[in-house]
Parts: C-alpha cells; structure tokens; sequence
C-alpha cells in the first residue's frame, strides 16, 4: 500500500496554523532509521530533541536530511536560541524552544526565527536555501513564510506571563510542557487536577490569541482531553518508547520458548 506524504514546508505551516489535527513523535536517538520508518508510515512530523538527547552538529545535519527523504516535517527542539540559526540553516521545518517564560523571551526567539522584521542572520548556500539555488529575496520569503516557531510554556513564571508570550506575531504556537510544569509545582504526574488548571489557562490564552498548541499524550483517552481543551498538533511517545513497547511485547509473546529445552 502506498502512502500519501503531505509535504514539508508551506504545507505543514499552513496545516499547523490552521489547526488541523497532525501527529508527531520524538526522535531520541541521532539515526536516519527511525525518521524514514515513521515517515514511510505516514506521521505528520518529527521532533528531533537536540535539548534532552546526544545530537551535534552532524548528527542533526544528517537527521533533517532524512526527514526531507522522508517526506516529513522536520521540528528541532533546541537547547537554546543559539541553537535556533544552524538548525534552520540546516532545513528545519521550525524549532521548538524551551523555558519561553516571559514576552521579552519570546520576542527574541521570533526575532531569531525571521528575516523580515527580525534578527536572523542570513545565508542562501545552505540546505535551506537549496545550497545557492535561490536568490536572496526568493530564500527570504520562502524562509519566513515557512518556519514554524513553536514556544514551549514550561515554567511557573510563564503562567503570569502568557498573555504576553502568545501576544507575540512571530511565535506560531505553543507547547504544553507538562512535565517540567508538573516537577516545578511539586506534582507527581501530569493529570493532577492543579496540572489541568495550569494546562487549561494556558490553553485558553493560546485560543483567545490564535495560536495552535501543541502538547504530548500519553495515551488515546489523555489525547481526547487534550483536543478538549484545543490542542491540535500531537505528539505521541518516541523511537524509543516505540522500541521499549515493542520489545517487552515480545519477551511476553516469547515468554514460553525462553528456557525451554
């Protein structure tokens, strides 16, 4: 069977900002294998987590590569906003920052992501920009029309700041960041009634200033919630929460053979 790619680029932005629904994973481990598998599956996006996992330079060179083989959106969560320019030199489809707890912060992380209107420095021989092949105003528009930027509000800081955080132009969505929000408030697990408060001002923030928000489910039911609440770009475990599911289904499947004689 064959399956229909949506494109990258002005595509997956477009999708994004018009809140329809797209699904994602995490790549934890720097490979081309595991982005070609779930694009070849049909998964919206990647995230490749350059903040919590072992990527350089290289390694997510190669990796946005594959996803432009793989025919899937390419999001790079990043350390910082230093980290911003090479992973759009490098063709990411958009950056996902973290710790975006304040509107100075976002505006400077907007800033980062644009050309027009913003800081970010420019360079058309890179993948981004087909290695020369298009000219500067080309490179630019294409560039700023097709970057998403995505905000991630995981700090207890950001709630008395959202307002101002999503007020900002160039910042295209947010993403629930649970985990961080859960340990920082003393939870111990991101579906406490205190989490859904948090996650529902957030949420509702975002809405009343058009943004899209992004966020990870745990499960089918966790996801259903998180539509409730207006959350249209999903993220569903990793390549290795894929592989460890995987893996202990088989040693139950295989329990019998182990030992046997």
């Amino acid at each position: 069977m064959t399956v229909s790619r949506t494109p990258v680029g002005p595509s997956f932005r477009a999708r994004f900002l018009a809140k329809e629904g797209v699904l994602g994973a995490i790549i934890k481990t720097p490979a081309a294998h595991s982005i070609e598998i779930l694009g070849d599956l049909g998964f919206d996006f990647v995230m490749l987590d350059a903040e919590h996992s072992v990527y350089d330079r290289a390694a997510l060179d190669l990796t946005l590569l594959a996803t432009r083989a793989a025919g899937i959106a390419g999001i790079v969560r990043v350390a910082d906003v230093a980290q911003i320019l090479p992973a759009l030199d490098m063709g990411a489809t958009g950056v996902m920052v973290p710790h975006v707890y304040s509107g100075d912060i976002a505006k400077a992380v907007a800033a980062a992501c644009r050309y027009r209107g913003g800081s970010r420095g420019f360079a058309s021989t890179t993948r981004a920009g087909l290695y020369g092949k298009l000219g500067m105003a080309e490179h630019v528009a294409l560039a700023d029309a097709t970057v998403t930027v995505i905000a991630m509000i995981e700090d207890p800081q950001a709630l008395d700041e959202i307002d101002a955080i999503v007020a900002v132009g160039g910042i295209d969505g947010v993403f629930l960041g649970r985990g961080d929000l859960a340990v920082a408030l003393g939870e111990s697990a991101q579906d406490t009634p205190r989490l859904r408060e948090v996650s529902e001002q957030i949420a509702a923030a975002a809405r009343q200033a058009g943004k899209t928000i992004c966020a990870m489910a745990s499960s089918v039911k966790d996801a259903e919630w998180l539509r409730s609440i207006g959350v249209t770009a999903l993220i569903h475990s990793s390549d290795h929460g894929f592989l460890r599911l995987a893996a202990r289904q088989a040693l139950s499947d295989y329990a019998g053979f182990r030992g046997a004689r």
